[in-house]
């Protein structure tokens, strides 16, 4: 596996609150216990569908941008042939394909040179940035011109969402900070992305919802102590998603653009 060079990280002072909780939630047990491999709605089928719409293969390198624990990177590198580099505040342990190392890094500087990489990811990611004008930035940056980003994510109409799904528990789970999708194109179209295809997948963000208040139930029927407290404050805010998913405040989509 080639070593693209990595930039040491600009990342100081040390990230935010807000960026360490996301990150810590999604390297807890009780997300693996909820959500198992897969933390994305739609799953490995729709992580195929961005990674075809990626256009990359051997002798490609792709960023991850946080990659969680790594599951969507192991998979782009195993169905295309290319290396793959995770990017995430708290990094997997280890990385179980030859074709894919993690690193730490935050979306919002990326220790990489400019026009280094040929593809990126980021699915269910996006809408935990703090600052998203900066973090697409930042994928225009270390893209080379031609290259691809494909984006999964929770969209919003931010003054429709219910009180409960704007606090910090709300942001930390992809929903307290999602921005309408005309609203994100448009961030794209200033960091310097051509649109190629947009399209929801509100059907998956459903499925997830539905997975996940079941498997919060059975867990509190089994009497899972350590899961108790999160439990009770996740339920609500899975009630309160599906409600505002129902009425339209809420939604899940697809974007592909090409670096100019």
């Amino acid at each position: 596996m080639t070593d693209l060079p990595v930039r040491p990280s600009t990342i100081n002072p040390p990230p935010s609150t807000l960026k360490t909780c996301c990150a810590d939630l999604y390297q807890s047990d009780l997300a693996r216990v909820l959500l198992g491999d897969s933390f994305h709605p739609g799953g490995t089928a729709l992580t195929s569908q961005l990674i075809d719409a990626l256009r990359v293969g051997p002798g490609d390198t792709v960023v991850d941008v946080a990659c969680g624990p790594g599951a969507s990177a192991v998979q782009l590198a195993s169905e295309r042939g290319c290396e793959v580099i995770g990017f995430d505040l708290v990094v997997p342990a280890a990385s179980p394909h030859p074709l894919v190392r993690f690193v730490q890094g935050d979306a919002e500087a990326l220790p990489l040179d400019d026009a280094s990489v040929d593809g990126a990811l980021c699915e269910c990611a996006l809408c935990t940035f703090p600052d998203k004008p900066t973090a697409l930035r930042e994928l225009a940056r270390v893209l080379r011109p031609g290259a691809r980003v494909a984006i999964a994510d929770v969209t919003a109409q931010p003054a429709k969402l219910p009180e409960e799904l704007r606090g910090l528990e709300a942001w930390v789970a992809c929903v307290g900070d999602a921005r309408p999708l005309d609203e994100v194109t448009e961030l794209l179209q200033e960091a310097g992305f051509a649109l190629e295809q947009t399209h929801p997948q509100d059907g998956a963000l459903a499925e997830l919802l539905d997975r996940l208040e079941g498997r919060l139930r059975v867990a509190r029927l089994a009497g899972a102590d350590r899961f108790e407290a999160d439990s009770a404050r996740a339920l609500p805010l899975v009630g309160a998603a599906r409600a505002a998913l129902f009425e339209g405040a809420l939604g899940y989509a697809v974007i592909v653009a090409r670096r100019l």
